[in-house]
């Protein structure tokens, strides 16, 4: 992959071999500066990456170079070599374990194609009315959590201080949970052998789903290498493990966000590039057209209608997400302003929707905050259309009967 600007390495000493080969290699031209002058440097040489030597020093001036690096646009990745402790939000760690420059070079295009990625969402915003979600990326994230150990409640709350949490006590489980949500990383705690631990992650690299997924390792060292770039090994008290985490995780949020975003710019605007479902006014168009098209057809017309609890707005973007990826073609929805999530099934009796929509609500009910302790458990009601039904006396029927459910 080539990219527009060099990669920009900061450091005290001299290039370790690691290092090296990558400029060596030619795919990487690098550039060398040290800490006292890193942040200066970032805007003098334009580098598409930052790659950083965390071999003393450098404490005063890694927070101010974080910042500087954080400010560019579009994304410029920070890979932070060996980092004994907690790091920025923004600098992806990455131990060198011996060398392996490979591993090096595929984390650093891993985190190349984000920035090019951006780079294309920006040059293509002004084609439609989109904007792009605001905040920290990392605030919608989920992560799976797996394991089965003394750790596993720690590392729980520690990660849900953070992000949303999917937890597994089996890979059984965390197989499933990756077929139907969208996860921003998987973290791999205690509770399993070596053995298992290397069949899970040559599942996850045989998987081009899963190939550029953020996979934290705690408790195992790495029997060999995988075709992972973005598996880093770490170990520790679960805090420092959730901290040094969590900027994997925000990469990969942003990526997807991102994606979300050219979605919505292909679709004229007509997506929400946060939840991946239809936008409030597009779906009232859409929704009014179905209902017209299904009582001048004669055709099945049903609506579910997904609440939760307002105090927990995580849980309807949690719940659009899943409903983005699992929505049959046919099907479509929205978020609402009230807090729920509305699905259209078109073709659909009354029977069928009720057991699409208690399917899809088992599916929401996993995720939980480790720090509030709130789970995804949503109030369901179903309704379809009937002959003297308007789109508005059909959703108005569908508020009236959640209401008495939640009541």
């Amino acid at each position: 992959m080539s990219q527009a600007g060099p990669i920009l390495f900061v450091s005290n000493a001299e290039r370790p071999a690691l290092v090296a080969a990558l400029d060596e290699a030619r795919l990487f031209p690098v550039i060398d500066t040290d800490w006292a002058s890193a942040a200066r440097a970032v805007e003098q040489v334009q580098p598409a990456a930052v790659l950083a030597a965390m071999h003393g020093g450098h404490e005063p001036y890694l927070a101010p170079l974080a910042r500087k690096i954080a400010d560019q646009s579009p994304y410029l990745p920070f890979v932070a070599l060996d980092a004994p402790g907690a790091l920025p939000p923004n600098a992806l760690p990455f131990a060198s374990r011996g060398g392996q420059p490979d591993r090096l070079s595929a984390r650093l295009r891993a985190a190349l194609r984000v920035r090019t990625l951006h780079s294309t969402v920006l040059r293509r915003l002004p084609e439609a009315k989109v904007a792009l979600p605001e905040g920290d990326p990392s605030r919608d994230a989920t992560v799976l959590l797996i394991g089965r150990g003394a750790a596993y409640p720690a590392l729980s709350v520690a990660l849900g201080e953070r992000v949303g949490v999917v937890g597994a006590l089996s890979i059984e489980a965390a197989a499933k949970h990756l077929n139907t949500r969208d996860i921003d990383g998987v973290v791999l705690a205690e509770g399993f052998t070596a053995r298992v631990t290397d069949a899970f992650l040559t599942v996850l690299a045989e998987d081009t789903r899963f190939r550029t997924l953020p996979v934290v390792v705690t408790a195992h060292q790495l029997v060999q290498s995988y075709d992972l770039p973005n598996l880093e090994l770490i170990v520790g008290e679960p805090a420092k493990v959730a901290a040094n985490a969590l900027p994997l995780i925000r990469q990969h949020a942003m990526e997807a966000q991102l994606s979300r975003t050219l979605r919505s710019i292909d679709a004229g605007g007509w997506l929400d590039p946060r939840s991946g479902l239809l936008t409030t006014e597009a779906f009232a168009r859409d929704f009014a057209k179905a209902v017209e098209q299904a009582l001048a057809r004669g055709g099945g017309l049903s609506v579910a209608r997904f609440a939760f609890d307002p105090n927990n707005p995580r849980a309807q973007l949690d719940a659009a997400r899943i409903l983005s990826r699992l929505m049959r073609q046919m099907d479509f929805g929205a978020a609402q302003k009230d807090g729920s999530v509305i699905v259209v099934f078109a073709e659909t009796d009354f029977r069928t929707a009720h057991m699409i929509a208690r399917r899809l609500s088992a599916v929401m009910r996993h995720t939980s905050n480790g720090k509030h302790e709130m789970r995804s458990d949503p109030v369901v009601s179903v309704d379809s259309l009937s002959p003297s039904d308007t789109a508005r006396s059909l959703l108005a029927r569908l508020s009236a009967d959640a209401s008495r459910a939640a009541s």
